[in-house]
């Protein structure tokens, strides 16, 4: 199953076998049991519920105790659904970092930084106005279409709240794996701050060799 469940510890380097260094994010993934096994006879459409993260017991709630006590596992913090490659995942089945191989491409989900209230410049990258002396108008987003429509128009960039949107970012190439320490190594911009969770799965779309 190539699918996991794991949280970015930060970044580092690593030389390659042609003695490239290359820049990775690497991210604590797994061992991630399967709580769930979803069939179309039951509940319509295929999937596979993997859990990952340590958890006291008395932070979960009784319907989750119930549900992995259901599976006979003990409870984990976070419960993510997968509905792509899962044939021949069983309940019960634990899912490492072993089932992925250098080279291969992912696709990666996590919540994206935080960062509060933002000004067009810092959301949108907008240039700003002159930086001359005698000009006031600096980092305010000026002109932004029709003043008489009497409402905002829906689609413009203002300033508002920027940030903890899930962020997908495709086919990053996993350059090492480590099954002893559950490592995974990805070459690639993964979204989210250090210690968030990020859900990583065999890329959709492949980009097509040079």
């Amino acid at each position: 199953m190539k699918n996991i469940i794991g949280r970015k510890v930060g970044m580092t380097s690593v030389f390659t076998a042609d003695g490239r260094c290359v820049p990775v994010t690497v991210i604590e993934a797994g061992p991630c049991p399967v709580v769930q096994r979803k069939t179309q006879a039951s509940d319509g459409y295929e999937s596979v519920a993997l859990a990952f993260g340590y958890v006291k017991k008395s932070r979960v709630s009784k319907a989750l105790a119930g549900h992995f006590k259901r599976a006979n596992l003990e409870p984990k913090r976070s419960i993510r659904e997968f509905r792509g490659g899962i044939e021949g995942t069983q309940l019960g089945a634990t899912i490492t970092v072993a089932d992925f191989a250098a080279g291969e491409r992912v696709d990666v989900v996590g919540i994206s930084k935080g960062h509060g209230f933002a000004g067009g410049i810092k959301r949108h990258n907008f240039s700003g106005g002159s930086q001359t002396h005698g000009q006031m108008i600096h980092r305010q987003p000026g002109s932004n279409g029709d003043t008489n429509a009497g409402h905002t128009v829906r689609g413009s960039r203002r300033p508002g709240h920027y940030g903890v949107d899930r962020v997908t970012h495709q086919n990053l190439e996993i350059v090492r794996t480590d099954a002893e320490r559950n490592l995974l190594m990805v070459r690639g911009p993964v979204p989210g701050p250090k210690n968030g969770l990020v859900t990583v799965s065999l890329s959709v779309k492949t980009k097509a060799s040079a």
